[in-house]
């Protein structure tokens, strides 16, 4: 008797947002299982798809074949596909496209269409029977056949679909199809185990023995373990083989993707604070969902805390996932979470390969592991039974996606605890002024932590004004006189200093002294910034770069002054200031290769660095004890972006840098240097008072609209021509106008603002306009999204023209 046939939802790995149907083969209906990844015919094409469950009711006409499955088990379990529709419906994304971010990258195979001449297109290329376009086309497929893509741009104009068809039906040209991708996969080595144990050895050399004990002693045991110790083994265990010794087999192995071994370490106890914390959160666990927010000073023992709470949910039979912002912060975490929780800790994020990520998430899916750590992404992460998600820095912008998917990670952390009924833990000293709103407003529960452990007290900070400063030349413009000395005097006890400041470079605004004019990026309007080791200007949107040596563009000078500072300019000068100190540099042009950030860290930890200058990397979350001093060189880069969040992120860096300073047994000291000293946010983060900063800025945001008393979407529309990109802009806003004013239902829920020019009109040779909308709900703001998007998408979609939609922009330039 023939089994049922099934029929199955299937997400594609393409940007359309529904999901269809398929019928999976008799032969293939055991393997099709939710989670899985399945080949299925779409169009003309074969793609890569998601199972996401059985279908009932199914009329079969017309419903097309799955074609193979492509895993042994799968990928993720049935329990995440609530959380991948809920994210596909907030943030208008395709479903198949919010599966394929979530999971490990190089994994789908896709159909390669590659066009070539036939002979019978050769003659008619010969005697010129065509028409100009397909004369053209045919002459380059003459030299090699390419994809339609490669052809559009060497012929640098659109081919139709309709023409390639007939030529095709003529027989001038033919489409071939290769799969391609799917280059991650499982690592596999080789391995010998012995076959029996009671043969005799006798007669056989030294080394065949010495594999056999290595074997005996371990059980198995890798071909690589033993050529490091028998370098000959990879031919001798061929003879040890074929006489019956040993059998030699594959066996799938993990990357790692950690590098050293970590001490182990035992529970610290927990101050009466802690404690409160730790029974708070674990009231809610495995009862109900719940969001707290844990407001911590810095060195408060934040981190102990969520070891404790990782330890009791563990004991549970929970899983834990904790995010973290930045890359750099994940070593300094993972390191301690595996000294406690040894090999039940995976991590996730974009500096492993796709191999190490893939055998990351692979513990996951096998129940392996019970933690995981990561940046952003891992809020994907596999787990059937997560009990409590930790985001710490909850505050961070780091947490946003700007491109393809733009989601929060903090707030999929709140919506994959609500889903599972977990409890959702936001951690920050500074937190961001919507949770804290959240809590004021009785949304999430409050937790605090107001003192430093061991009662250690909080730094001291010193405003320097750099506005008595603006006629002095040299290196005491930003390196001042009161800096320079508390430097000297920490260095000469043989303590560590931190400088901080947000740019990188050289010379961040270089100018030409004769016309005035700045030497600006060819394809941004923005100023390009001298790297000095790299001895070129670069530009830190598109990447555009120019020699140094290169004249002014406008009047062909030579004489180009170098305006404005960055990293590099500090590091150089305080080894000019500081020969005999380590100086080392944290910023994105000294942590692109792999492994760099943890060289750093190590430096310091190991007190092999004696000055550690950096951007925003180095403010978020690092544990230094021997950083004593930090310096602040200045405080006001982030308040002049034409972002309302201005003020804000400003005042979380400043408390936030400041709060790496005297972490450990020796009080710490802070030199902020600002040309605002009056700005509330400064004054704020100089007394290390949020919530006065709050209270003062709560009530701007109220009389103004702006989260969080009201949602955004932002719609960003960006094309390589200026009047068609502005044109286009102008009449999706005539749109947005005309649905607003003909449905009574947004006439006072919705706000539209723009379209207006981007703050930086042109990035990448691309002219950007931008449309705001507000809504004071999430429902008519995206009943009115749904209108514009979908219902009128004709008039969204325009082949020269982009239209990006964020909801819950973060960032606005």
């Amino acid at each position: 008797m023939t089994s049922p046939l099934i029929y199955i939802e299937v997400a594609v790995a393409l940007p359309v947002h529904n999901t269809y149907t398929y019928r999976v083969p008799e032969d293939l209906s055991p393997l099709a299982l939710t989670g899985k990844r399945v080949l299925v015919p779409f169009g003309r094409r074969r793609v890569t798809g998601y199972i996401l469950g059985v279908c009932k009711n199914i009329h079969p006409e017309e419903i097309k074949t799955v074609l193979d499955i492509l895993d042994e088990s799968s990928l993720f379990p049935s329990s995440m596909i609530p959380f991948f529709r809920w994210i596909a419906d907030y943030y208008m994304h395709p479903i198949g496209d919010v599966i394929k971010n979530a999971l490990p990258g190089g994994l789908n195979v896709f159909d390669d269409h590659m066009v070539s001449i036939t002979a019978k297109g050769e003659e008619a290329r010969v005697e010129n029977s065509v028409t100009p376009l397909e004369s053209e086309i045919l002459n380059l497929l003459t030299a090699a056949p390419c994809r339609l893509k490669e052809l559009r741009k060497k012929l640098h104009q659109q081919i139709p679909h309709a023409l390639m068809y007939a030529m095709e039906d003529r027989g001038h040209i033919e489409h071939t199809c290769k799969l391609k991708g799917g280059t991650t996969k499982p690592k596999v080595e080789r391995y010998v185990a012995l076959t029996d144990s009671n043969m005799p050895v006798d007669g056989l050399s030294n080394s065949r023995k010495k594999i056999l004990g290595m074997i005996e002693a371990q059980g198995e045991i890798s071909v690589k373990e033993l050529k490091a110790v028998v370098p000959s083994a990879a031919k001798l265990i061929k003879h040890l083989e074929a006489d019956g010794y040993i059998s030699i087999f594959n066996k799938r192995v993990y990357r790692d993707p950690f590098g050293e071994t970590i001490s182990s370490d035992i529970p610290h106890n927990l101050t009466q604070e802690q404690t409160t914390v730790v029974s708070t959160v674990m009231a809610s666990l495995g009862r109900k969902f719940s969001t707290c927010l844990l407001t911590g000073v810095t060195g408060s023992g934040k981190t102990e805390v969520y070891m404790h709470l990782a330890a009791k949910a563990i004991d549970g039979g929970y899983s834990v996932l904790v995010l973290v912002p930045e890359i750099a912060l994940i070593s300094q975490m993972e390191r301690r979470f595996r000294a406690r929780f040894g090999e039940g800790v995976a991590v996730l994020h974009s500096a492993l390969s796709p191999g190490e990520r893939y055998d990351q998430w692979t513990r996951i899916v096998r129940g392996e592991v019970a933690i995981a750590i990561g940046a952003r992404s891992a809020v994907f992460a596999p787990f059937e039974n997560i009990g409590i998600i930790i985001v710490d820095e909850e505050h961070d912008t780091s947490y946003k996606q700007d491109g393809g998917l733009r989601y929060n990670a903090r707030d999929l952390a709140v919506v994959r605890a609500k889903l599972q009924n977990g409890v959702a833990l936001l951690g920050s000293a500074t937190p961001s002024l919507q949770s804290y709103y959240n809590f004021k407003t009785n949304k999430f529960k409050g937790v605090a932590l107001k003192k430093r452990v061991e009662k250690r007290p909080m730094p001291k900070i010193t405003m320097v004004d750099l506005r008595k400063n603006r006629d002095v030349r040299g290196i005491q413009r930003f390196i001042t006189p009161e800096l320079h000395e508390a430097m000297r005097t920490t260095l000469a006890r043989g303590e560590q200093v931190l400088l901080f400041l947000n740019r990188r470079g050289f010379a961040s605004y270089p100018v030409c002294s004769a016309c005035g004019e700045a030497i600006q990026c060819k394809n941004c309007d923005i100023s390009l910034t001298l790297h000095q080791k790299a001895n070129a200007y670069k530009c830190h949107y598109c990447g555009f770069t120019r020699a140094a040596v290169s004249d002014c563009k406008t009047c062909g000078s030579s004489k180009i002054r170098l305006l404005g500072l960055g990293t590099e300019k500090i590091e150089s000068t305080v080894k000019t200031l500081f020969p005999d100190a380590t100086v080392a540099r944290m910023d994105r042009d000294t942590t692109r290769r792999k492994g760099s950030i943890i060289k750093i860290l190590k430096g310091l930890r190991n007190q092999t660095i004696d000055v550690l200058v950096g951007t925003q990397m180095v403010a978020k979350g690092h544990d230094y004890p021997n950083i004593t001093l930090v310096g602040i060189i200045c405080a006001d880069l982030s308040l002049n972006f034409p972002d309302f969040r201005a003020a804000e992120r400003t005042f979380q860096l400043l408390a936030q840098v400041a709060g790496r300073a005297g972490r450990g047994s020796v009080p710490g000291n802070v030199i902020l240097q600002t040309y605002n000293p009056d700005h509330s946010s400064i004054l704020y983060a100089t007394a290390q008072d949020f919530e006065a900063f709050y209270n003062d800025e709560i009530g701007f945001r109220e009389n103004l609209n702006y989260p969080p008393f009201s949602r955004m979407v932002q719609l960003k529309i960006s094309g390589k021509n200026k009047e068609k990109t502005r044109d286009h802009a102008q009449a999706l806003g005539d749109l947005c106008v005309d649905l607003k004013r003909n449905d009574r239902s947004f006439l006072r829920s919705l706000e539209i603002l723009g379209p207006i020019e981007a703050p930086i009109p042109k990035i990448a040779r691309h002219y950007r306009w931008q449309i705001l909308l507000k809504g004071r709900s999430v429902k008519p703001l995206h009943g009115f999204l749904h209108k514009v998007w979908f219902e009128n998408r004709a008039a969204v979609q325009n082949r020269d023209v982009k239209v990006v939609l964020d909801v819950d922009p973060f960032f606005m330039i």
